[in-house]
């Protein structure tokens, strides 16, 4: 499911500060995962750990979603996941048992801004705050 679809599923409930996004019937929540490069390795041994730790086969979790993953050059790469609550410590294993001594991680709790800009985008243009 896209961002947009995501959004056209909401439902018309908002967070108490009517700033935030709405709350989706799903209650999954988005976590964004960096993957700080470990500058003390080589591409080759980057891959070669994430094989032998079976990253690929393990890393995203079943039942969660890749809603981006990009690479930032000179940085790592940044996971966004869409997971359902009870999936939370899964992710956090896996990352344990198969990105640490490869990646540096930082884990957030994200949300789409982009709903929350377009509201107030037009309440800017109608001469609000």
């Amino acid at each position: 499911m896209s961002a947009a679809q995501g959004r056209s599923q909401a439902s018309s409930h908002r967070s108490p500060q009517g700033e935030g996004t709405p709350v989706h019937a799903s209650a999954n929540v988005l976590i964004t995962i960096v993957l700080k490069h470990h500058a003390g390795l080589t591409l080759d041994d980057v891959q070669a750990k994430l094989k032998a730790s079976e990253w690929w086969e393990r890393f995203p979790v079943e039942g969660t979603r890749v809603v981006s993953w990009t690479v930032a050059m000179g940085l790592g790469q940044i996971v966004t996941l869409e997971v359902p609550p009870h999936l939370l410590g899964r992710v956090n294993l896996e990352l344990e048992r198969s990105a640490w001594g490869v990646f540096q991680t930082e884990c957030y709790p994200t949300y789409d801004f982009v709903p929350v800009r377009e509201r107030i985008k037009e309440r800017v243009r109608a001469g609000g705050q």
